[in-house]
């Protein structure tokens, strides 16, 4: 697995690229969003890491500018901006997983595998995921209601294919969680909260027949009906 670490403390970068190298990956490092974008568009990763806090370009606006430069590789930020806020707008920007500092190297090992696996798992190209008048292509990732296209983040996307994975049953927030965002479910914060009206004004508020259903107490589910 080829890593491309975005870090602009000398420290930290040296002290993960090493603790990844020993675990087997390779690993190209830069030290600032400028650099790391110039690396991303020239070379082929498996994954990058990048913090957010960095001089010249944040890992935000390097997110965003690799996703409308059609990279898809798979990007998890790092940073000690942890407020559902600043998670949120790590998701809207186009990152896959969200890492708070500080953490235990042993937690990165684990998100890094989970990414990569998530990453291998994408559905084959034609595959189509369909509820009522809403069709998801995972090829091209394009999502349309009613043959009117709904453009929704990487994050919303994934979110909306679980749902349809798993249409007509109720599925529990922790699991939403879980799935979705790599993480175990947390009372303290309302993400899976914020994603799901996120996807429910942008595929259910200009239409009649709602899909997206609320379980109180048991959590949410797609359906027609």
């Amino acid at each position: 697995m080829k890593i491309l670490l975005i870090e602009d403390e000398p420290k930290t970068s040296l002290f993960i690229k090493k603790g990844l190298e020993e675990n087997g990956f390779e690993v190209d490092s830069a030290d600032d969003g400028k650099a790391g974008k110039h690396l991303a568009l020239r070379n082929q990763y498996d994954l990058i890491i990048s913090d957010v806090i960095m001089p010249g370009m944040n890992g935000r606006q390097l997110c965003q500018e690799l996703r409308e430069a059609k990279v898809e590789t798979p990007v998890l930020l790092l940073t000690a901006l942890n407020s559902t806020d600043d998670i949120v707008d790590g998701f809207n920007s186009g990152a896959d997983d969200y890492l708070s500092k500080p953490f235990e190297f042993r937690e990165l090992l684990v998100r890094i595998r989970a990414l990569g696996k998530r990453h291998q798992r994408t559905a084959p190209a034609g595959t189509l995921l369909t509820v009522a008048d809403l069709v998801m292509d995972c090829s091209s990732k394009i999502v349309t209601r009613a043959g009117r296209r709904i453009d929704l983040t990487v994050k919303e996307f994934a979110l909306l294919e679980y749902f349809l994975r798993n249409k007509d049953r109720v599925i529990p927030r922790a699991e939403l969680s879980k799935n979705v965002w790599n993480v175990d479910f947390d009372t303290g914060t309302n993400m899976v909260e914020v994603y799901v009206n996120y996807l429910r004004k942008k595929m259910d508020r200009d239409f009649d027949t709602k899909l997206i259903h609320t379980y109180i107490g048991m959590g949410y589910a797609l359906k027609n009906h």
